[in-house]
């Protein structure tokens, strides 16, 4: 065979095609870059987002717990403060002769204490019962000591202010005597 000749033109177009070639290497490993850049730049935007969205669910946890503590601590402080007018309601009742209790205004009375107990007990306040029970510092506060040989030791004999609880916790202790 022979060998043709390959002429000036001929070379000058290979050239070209590989300069056009080696432009759209480099076009293409810039687009790459660009791409690379551009991923990393979205995942920077997602991690963003996600952490934003974690702080917001977290703040929006926490404002929820504050305001349930802040409903807790107002509904608290109210009912301890209601505490003496139901312990006043009941002395008054106690202290009426069996004639004066049989009275319309006294029985008036009487249905106006039992509607606040019934309210007391509906948002959650109950009475402690703490007479003939062991007696226990976060329940009871002792304000006397006897010796008593009919109970055990550390027996709660006598409950002198009655104590309440709300919603498991301590509203007021009870006031007791308490026998070793």
């Amino acid at each position: 065979m022979a060998k043709e000749k390959v002429t000036e033109e001929e070379i000058k177009k290979a050239e070209e095609t590989t300069e056009v070639e080696q432009e759209v290497i480099e076009e293409d490993v810039n687009m790459t870059k660009k791409i690379e850049e551009k991923e990393n730049e979205v995942k920077d935007y997602v991690d963003r987002l996600q952490r934003t969205m974690a702080e917001f669910d977290n703040f929006r946890k926490r404002t929820i717990k504050e305001k349930s503590m802040m409903y807790e601590k107002g509904a608290k402080e109210t009912l301890e403060k209601l505490l003496p007018v139901i312990d006043n309601f009941e002395r008054a009742i106690d202290s009426l002769s069996d004639e004066e209790k049989e009275l319309p205004f006294t029985q008036g009375v009487e249905m106006i204490f039992k509607q606040l107990v019934g309210t007391f007990k509906e948002l959650g306040v109950e009475v402690m019962d703490a007479e003939g029970k062991e007696f226990d510092p976060n329940f009871h506060h002792a304000v006397t000591h006897a010796e008593d040989e009919e109970f055990g030791e550390n027996i709660v004999s006598e409950v002198f202010q009655k104590g309440y609880m709300y919603n498991d916790s301590v509203l007021r202790p009870s006031m007791v005597k308490v026998v070793n």
